[in-house]
């Protein structure tokens, strides 16, 4: 799920489920992707076995309701954050990155329709004077923890991967990494009918016709001709694909240095997560459904590698960047700390507290980042920068467990006059 705007990434389970890919991060290669400047030769991280912990009950709810948004769902109190289990470090860090999210949540309409730019001030103000060991005791002071749905959560994993890339076309480097196509055309269907609002779509002009873009295997076989720029050549179309799938990443040049390219947009094609059918067709043996099984069983099987993913016929285009891995927020993600979420049910910017069956997955983190596959209450992708135990992490990441908003104090006493879409009742 990194962007350079956007962000998409969950590993195994966007493959399983359907993608995240954020315009924005990653780093190394993938178990048995090859090494940098030795195409072909494989590397395989250490996989360490995750520890399982115990996760908070969610709050009982008499009857969990779904709908768009997170009011929808519906919204109750959650338990007070001092009885909740936060180690001190990971809170310090969900600390400097709430810091960095503040400017946005100050300004930026809430599309989970729980908070307004103003319910931020006191908190935000608050937490640019937090002074050090301090940072539980901001947390418990300025938030309420608030329970969506029925607060059962689903965590996934991504990360900042790297792969042989070069500049120029040459032997050992001929997969072209493109740029946004020039006639790739951004529709907004709401300025065509309020009926659609908040609905986009992708295409192109033929002739007085509005079309589907080009999908995975026409771009792959040449569809796009002078069409997109090519900002550089990788070295293997698996990890290219991979690449796109996390939505931005290095590039481990030949000589030495890396390129950093991020998400700008894609095809307009939906996302199929190749993972689910593999499994489903019995291609993935018990224990195989993590990122590198899947690209073992490719690197096994290149001809019926290559179809199985151009059933995915989402393609994501990409852009140079001369910055660290962005988030949907525009600004840096952080490894360990921020996750991709649905705005419609999370605030942007906001705290979230997960209490997850995997305990490399719990604690205070902030949603600072989008995913395609990312969607509704209390699914969420973390991200954990680069390097090969982060991809490790990423690709392995599948954690269930129960999920609290950290919000204002005080957005849940408003929220509850206003009723449940936002307005407050008629006065009788």
């Amino acid at each position: 799920m990194i962007h350079g705007g956007k962000r998409w990434g969950a590993l195994a389970a966007a493959l399983l489920l359907g993608a995240c890919v954020s315009p924005s991060q990653q780093t190394r290669p993938s178990a048995g992707v090859p090494n940098v400047g030795e195409p072909g030769v494989g590397i395989t991280p250490v996989r360490r076995p995750p520890v399982a912990s115990r996760p908070v009950p969610p709050v009982a709810v008499a009857a969990p309701t779904s709908g768009p948004g997170a009011r929808d769902a519906g919204v109750v109190a959650g338990p007070a954050i001092y009885s909740l289990p936060i180690d001190d470090a990971q809170a310090a860090r969900a600390l400097t990155a709430f810091r960095l999210s503040c400017p946005a949540l100050r300004k930026r309409n809430d599309a989970s329709g729980l908070t307004r730019p103003a319910d931020w001030a006191i908190p935000c103000g608050a937490a640019a004077t937090v002074r050090v060991g301090e940072a539980r005791s901001f947390f418990a002071q300025y938030f309420e923890t608030v329970q969506v749905g029925d607060g059962k959560s689903f965590a996934t994993g991504y990360y900042e991967p790297e792969i042989a890339g070069s500049r120029d076309k040459r032997r050992g480097y001929e997969v072209p990494i493109y740029g946004r196509p020039a006639d790739l055309v951004d529709v907004d269907l709401g300025a065509f009918s309020d009926s659609l609002k908040g609905r986009k779509i992708r295409g192109r002009v033929d002739g007085s016709n509005f079309v589907p873009y080009y999908d995975r295997a026409a771009i792959e076989d040449g569809a796009l001709a002078s069409r997109a720029p090519v900002l550089a050549w990788a070295a293997d179309p698996i990890e290219l694909f991979f690449l796109q799938i996390q939505g931005s990443g290095r590039l481990r040049l030949p000589d030495g240095t890396t390129m950093r390219v991020g998400y700008a947009t894609q095809n307009g094609r939906d996302y199929t997560g190749i993972g689910q059918v593999m499994r489903q067709r019995g291609l993935l043996a018990p224990g195989q459904a993590t990122m590198q099984g899947i690209v073992a069983w490719l690197r096994a099987h290149p001809e019926e590698g290559r179809s199985l993913m151009r059933e995915n016929k989402s393609f994501v285009f990409f852009r140079v960047l001369d910055t660290p891995p962005m988030g949907a927020l525009g600004y840096a993600v952080t490894g360990g700390v921020s996750v991709a979420a649905d705005p419609k049910f999370t605030p942007l910017g906001a705290p979230v507290l997960l209490s997850m069956d995997r305990a490399d997955a719990n604690g205070i983190w902030v949603a600072q980042d989008t995913g395609g596959a990312i969607k509704g209450a209390n699914r969420f992708d973390t991200y954990w920068g680069g390097g090969d135990q982060a991809e490790v992490t990423a690709g392995g990441m599948s954690a269930h467990g129960t999920a609290f908003l950290l919000l204002p104090v005080g957005t849940l006493a408003r929220i509850s006059a206003e009723g449940p879409y936002g307005k407050a009742p008629a006065q009788r």
